[in-house]
């Protein structure tokens, strides 16, 4: 049975801003935490946009958790740089986020004061979000769900730029 048209016209706008976004994600260093599943689909579109997942950290991630993280990594060269940290915790996140710098940081409220530590962005997914309004209500998975990460993770970049470049080196418009 072939796919709906709101399906397909869906699955558009998800490729659409895709494209659109890419070159804000190309090359970027960015630090995960979290649930070990969500990690998994996290990282496996940080490859696809062309980002590269540096510090994956899952306290409660197992050794199959790990080696299944460290076989995805393999597959891109984007994923090269990736460390898995299965059993560590947001302190242990937090000192590698000052020694071994990156752009963005993904995952739950917990993180905020790591990535406020590290002074770099943090854009908030999964379980709890307990300082922000509404964002448990958005969609991370499905074709909304990927445009809603696209829009998150793309404008955090932005909005890091933004404020830490001199405005006559930054373009208004791409």
């Amino acid at each position: 049975m072939p796919d709906p048209a709101s399906i397909r016209a869906e699955r558009g706008r998800a490729v659409d801003a895709a494209t659109d976004a890419h070159p804000y994600f190309h090359g970027r260093r960015i630090s995960l935490f979290g649930d070990p599943d969500l990690m998994l689909g996290l990282v496996h579109f940080l490859l696809e946009m062309g980002a590269e997942p540096v510090h994956i950290v899952s306290t409660n991630g197992t050794k199959k958790w790990a080696a299944q993280m460290q076989a995805l990594l393999a597959t891109s060269p984007y994923g090269a740089a990736g460390q898995v940290h299965a059993g560590r915790d947001l302190w242990h996140l937090r000192s590698l986020l000052v020694t071994e710098p990156v752009d963005l940081l993904i995952g739950n409220s917990h993180g905020k004061y790591a990535a406020r530590d590290a002074d770099i962005p943090h854009v908030r997914i999964g379980f709890p979000i307990v300082d922000r309004v509404n964002l448990h209500r958005y969609a991370t998975i499905g074709y909304r769900g990927a445009i809603n990460l696209i829009t998150w993770i793309a404008n955090a970049l932005i909005e890091q730029v933004d404020r830490t470049s001199d405005d006559a080196h930054f373009e208004l418009l791409r």
